[in-house]
């Protein structure tokens, strides 16, 4: 038993949605007679990527004595074989993890077959866990949502060889992405770092996020920020030393 935090969910507020479930991507929280229970503390990171799913604020964190966060566990987990989708616990597949294998070799540019360069599997911010095996040692890419859809060549240019998390600073929590990111960073030993985001004011609020997400991490580590024009050629590029 170790102090951390961990999920605290009020029974008495919880109105059987479901939402948390389908946010936890470390299947933590099942349905159970109708209401949002927590099935293990093995499960839980204790980073409450539920908390903000919950439309009646029964989710809070809460630091107490409890098992610690076991990582292989949580694959054993999600890995078990869920026939019945109508089942009270079931998770949606699309939030396991998985390890894709070694990046592809990209293809020639005059090539009509260009291959995913894709590592692994979640890859939105507030779905990855930090402990992932894909994010150790790795050359990290935070890639703002909207930039792979004006890179032409984004898979090769970007994500070749380099794990990956995408998010919009606008539309999500910053502060959740800061402290989450901040985990990634402090618990993997990246060979680097890269930030790429669109030339819209909003968008490079993503480079506020990566700094002070490295500042929260307490580690030394640089980053690149490339900014992408929106017709989808690239702007500014530059080295930003921390």
């Amino acid at each position: 038993m170790v102090l951390r935090n961990i999920i605290k969910i009020d029974e008495e507020k919880c109105n059987g949605c479901g939402k948390c479930v389908a946010a936890c991507a470390e299947g933590a929280i099942q349905m159970i007679d109708g209401k949002a229970k927590l099935v293990s503390e093995v499960y839980c990171d204790g980073l409450g990527a539920c908390i903000g799913d919950c439309p009646v604020d029964a989710i809070t964190i809460e630091q107490r004595e409890a098992q610690g966060f076991d990582e292989e566990a949580v694959k054993k987990h999600l890995s078990q074989d869920k026939k019945d989708d109508n089942s009270q616990g079931f998770v949606c597949p699309g939030l396991m993890s998985f390890d894709l294998g070694k990046p592809k070799k990209p293809a020639p540019s005059d090539s009509q077959e260009q291959q995913s360069q894709l590592s692994h599997w979640p890859v939105q911010l507030k779905l990855v866990s930090p402990l992932a095996g894909y994010f150790k040692n790795s050359d990290l890419l935070v890639a703002a949502d909207c930039v792979p859809f004006a890179v032409a060549d984004f898979h090769n240019r970007f994500l070749s060889g380099k794990s990956v998390v995408v998010g919009c600073p606008k539309l999500d929590d910053s502060q959740y992405y800061i402290e989450k990111l901040a985990e990634i960073i402090k618990a993997n030993d990246l060979n680097s770092l890269t930030v790429v985001h669109m030339e819209v004011p909003c968008c490079s609020g993503l480079v506020n996020v990566v700094t002070q997400a490295i500042a929260l991490s307490g580690c030394k580590i640089g980053y690149k920020d490339i900014t992408v024009n929106i017709n989808g050629t690239i702007g500014e590029t530059k080295t930003v030393e921390t």
